[in-house]
């Protein structure tokens, strides 16, 4: 007789969902459906292995309806940090249906010792920062949240984005430039050269330290770092291997 299907959901977009994606095909019994979802809002240049999902799910309800409706067994949130609404839903649709969810999160980062490091709590209070001291800042956070930065009349950004906006940024003085992750440090430390950038802003998201940290500290250029915000109760782990091991131990 067959073994019964059973089907995981991965919450993604980030490279430690693609990851465990591919590692839970290779590893787990041909039974076993991996589900990665992403929203949608940026390009990929590649899925990871499995079935992908694209787009939204209508909140809580929406996805509480998905995860009965597919018969989904158990949900891993491998998002972005700082990704709080598909974060908070996961673990209260989880909750409402009965389905085990993980999350998989990033350790924090290890700064150098000689870091200039300031830390705040959100986009606003790093605007207010900008505006205190004035200058040229690099900004790699996003458009979502770029309003916060807008009015700013003694500051120039330097805003690196994954794709070309549609329409102007609301900033009053600025450049951008794309790329995608990850970048050598010698391109970040050349960038930042040729830019005359004297402040960096970046989401403290964790993992690997990313190049533009570590230039930025080498050439001594401040940091001012937004705290990841607080994440659902729940279990969770910081590998690719301990995510494994637990969806195994529920199989």
């Amino acid at each position: 007789m067959p073994a019964e299907r059973r089907r995981i959901l991965i919450l993604g977009g980030t490279g430690e969902a693609r990851r465990l994606a591919g590692r839970a095909v290779e590893t787990l019994p041909d039974n076993v459906e991996i589900i990665s979802s992403y929203a949608g809002r940026t390009a990929r240049p590649h899925n990871p292995p499995g079935t992908v999902r694209e787009g939204g799910f209508g909140g809580t309800d929406g996805l509480a309806n998905y995860l009965r409706d597919a018969a989904i067994d158990m949900v891993i949130d491998a998002t972005h940090p700082f990704a709080t609404a598909i974060s908070d839903h996961a673990a209260k649709a989880a909750v409402a249906i009965g389905r085990p969810r993980l999350m998989l999160r990033r350790p924090d980062w290890v700064l150098p010792e000689d870091a200039q490091a300031t830390f705040v709590n959100d986009m606003a209070a790093a605007a207010r920062q900008l505006a205190a001291q004035g200058g040229r800042a690099f900004l790699s956070t996003g458009t979502q949240e770029i309003d916060a930065f807008a009015g700013i009349p003694n500051v120039w950004f330097l805003v690196r984005l994954i794709s070309e906006p549609q329409e102007r940024l609301p900033l009053d003085a600025y450049a951008v430039i794309t790329g995608r992750p990850p970048f050598s440090e010698t391109a970040e430390a050349t960038l930042l050269r040729e830019h005359r950038i004297d402040t960096l802003v970046s989401k403290h998201s964790g993992g690997p330290l990313p190049a533009k940290i570590t230039a930025a500290v080498v050439q001594d250029i401040p940091l001012v770092l937004i705290r990841q915000p607080s994440t659902p109760f729940g279990a969770h782990v910081e590998t690719v291997d301990d995510a494994v091991a637990w969806i195994q131990d529920r199989l």
